[in-house]
């Protein structure tokens, strides 16, 4: 007995201080032993325990919990379960979340199903077109007589239809406006698991007391879901203060002092003094992009609204051609907030309601003030701001792509020649308004994205069409061979035509991504250089 007390004596004594002894982990996989948890696994037999140990281990399992915090990568569902596993649980309990985590997970299997079914039935859809119109293939036209009266000749229609559709150029052409927020996703309102996680984000984000509006701005450089973009923009502008509770008292304020100002100056645009004033605006509304929206009276008379009482209200600057698009990505986005539509350009302004109609004109105004704000120099006598930028990115381009800047330089073609209307309209022209609103979700995220930013993007979109300004003909070779000036004229102004039309109609968030990518690390690598504009 006594040396089975010492042996006792010895292993208790020193079971703790050998290295290499053997000690119970625990983890996600082996929980700590808790009688309560597992009162089933207890014999009926045996005697509770009478000492802490079970309390020791349970302590020593939040320790290392907490110690460890940063190697365990947990969700939301996770956080929930150790919230309620640092209490008593019982069998009811556990039971009910692993319901609720089963009713989630069959809620998204059902979700993708949906979507895998609609897509399904587009191609269909989309099958039976192609078949039925276009008749110089002579497998498709025979798989669409016979498709309804064998399973197998609708496999084969299927698959040539694919052929079919493969080897045909792309003929549709998408709209300026179908699809703004996402334009390559699908027209189903379902969301993709990324989006819908953005998604989540922007709500989170947005539902505080007070938005913070720095961790806005990050999480809007990348792009801003259709569906909180509108309040989005009122915060990223300054339109809207960050306080949840100030937000409903400024836009009533905002939009009254709007309408005073309409009331007290919009009638003075038949007077002598503003008449060639409205005359311009009323003249550059019908340019503006997207074509159905030009066309509707109530949206010409709310653009004119705005861009008079502005005008008045900037006497240095005054209308300039050009704010008149400035307007239209407000309108659109802020059009969005009230409708459902995915297609803006086929919807009639007119059928909402007069004071929703209000609020947009209101809001649009604030918002596009808000803007011209920081690029007013751009609008004053002599616009000496879209003189400045377009020097900057002539200096900038001949940096970063000396050969396409001599090769612009050989043919005598100047940046004020193409580039004048890229700051002016900021691009607008230049690319489809999907687009440009996806750029301005980026502007307003980026510290003078207006104006010091878009120089890059534009510098950007420049290089980013270096192949095909490279392949036209070199001047100095034609002209060493036969001295024509008609030849030189000639090639001059194709070069031109192309700079100033530049194949972007079916531009996405894609190639809009790459763009911006691009131009933030052009920004990286010159901005706040001693001299990184000029060699």
């Amino acid at each position: 007995m006594a040396n089975d007390g010492g042996r006792k004596q010895f292993w208790k004594r020193s079971g703790t201080k050998v290295p290499g002894s053997i000690q119970h982990v625990y983890g996600a996989q082996h929980p700590p032993f808790d009688p309560l948890l597992h009162g089933t696994l207890i014999k009926p037999g045996s005697k509770p325990p009478t000492t802490p140990v079970k309390l020791k281990k349970v302590s020593t399992f939040q320790e290392f919990e907490s110690n460890t915090s940063d190697a365990w990568d947990l969700g939301d569902d996770d956080d929930e379960l150790l919230a309620i596993a640092a209490e008593n649980l019982n069998t009811e309990v556990v039971m009910e979340t692993a319901h609720k985590v089963i009713q989630n997970h069959s809620k998204l299997q059902e979700q993708h199903k949906f979507l895998e079914e609609h897509l399904q039935e587009e191609k269909q859809v989309e099958s039976a077109e192609l078949t039925s119109n276009v008749c110089g293939d002579n497998r498709l036209v025979k798989s669409v007589s016979e498709g309804h009266t064998s399973a197998s000749s609708d496999n084969a229609s299927e698959n040539s239809s694919m052929q079919r559709s493969q080897s045909l150029p792309q003929t549709s052409t998408p709209p300026l406006v179908s699809g703004m927020a996402d334009f390559n996703t699908s027209v189903t309102p379902a969301l993709t698991e990324r989006e819908a996680s953005r998604l989540d984000k922007f709500k989170q984000l947005l539902a505080g007391p007070n938005t913070d509006l720095e961790e806005l701005r990050k999480l809007s450089w990348s792009g801003i879901p259709k569906r909180v973009r509108p309040i989005a923009w009122k915060l990223l502008s300054g339109y809207l203060p960050a306080n949840v509770d100030r937000r409903e008292s400024t836009l009533q304020r905002k939009r009254k002092e709007y309408f005073a100002f309409v009331e007290q100056y919009y009638d003075s645009r038949n007077d002598e003094s503003h008449q060639d004033t409205y005359r311009q605006i009323h003249i550059d509304i019908p340019r503006m992009s997207p074509e159905v929206l030009r066309l509707q009276p109530k949206v010409t008379e709310i653009f004119e609204r705005i861009l008079f009482i502005w005008a008045i209200r900037h006497p240095a600057s005054g209308y300039v051609q050009g704010i008149n698009d400035l307007v239209t990505p407000f309108f659109v986005v802020f059009v969005c907030e009230y409708i459902e539509e995915e297609e803006v350009e086929n919807f009639d302004v007119s059928s909402l309601p007069e004071e929703v109609l209000q609020n947009i004109e209101a809001d649009s105004y604030w918002c596009m003030s808000k803007l011209l704000d920081g690029i007013q120099d751009n609008y004053t006598f002599a616009q000496p701001g879209i003189q400045k930028k377009v020097k900057m990115l002539e200096e900038l381009v001949s940096r970063i792509d000396e050969q396409v800047h001599r090769h612009l330089d050989q043919h005598e073609v100047k940046y004020l020649q193409f580039a004048f209307r890229w700051m002016n309209n900021l691009l607008m022209r230049e690319v489809p308004l999907r687009c440009t609103i996806r750029l301005w979700d980026t502007y307003q995220s980026e510290p003078e994205g207006f104006s010091h930013f878009h120089l890059y993007v534009c510098a950007a979109f420049l290089v980013r069409w270096r192949k095909e300004i490279l392949e036209e003909k070199d001047f100095q070779k034609n002209m060493s061979e036969e001295n024509n000036t008609a030849v030189r004229m000639k090639m001059i102004k194709e070069l031109l035509i192309f700079l100033q039309n530049l194949p972007t109609v079916h531009w996405g968030n894609e190639e809009i991504s790459v763009l911006l990518a691009e131009a933030y690390r052009l920004k990286f690598a010159f901005a706040d250089a001693p001299n990184h504009y000029k060699k």
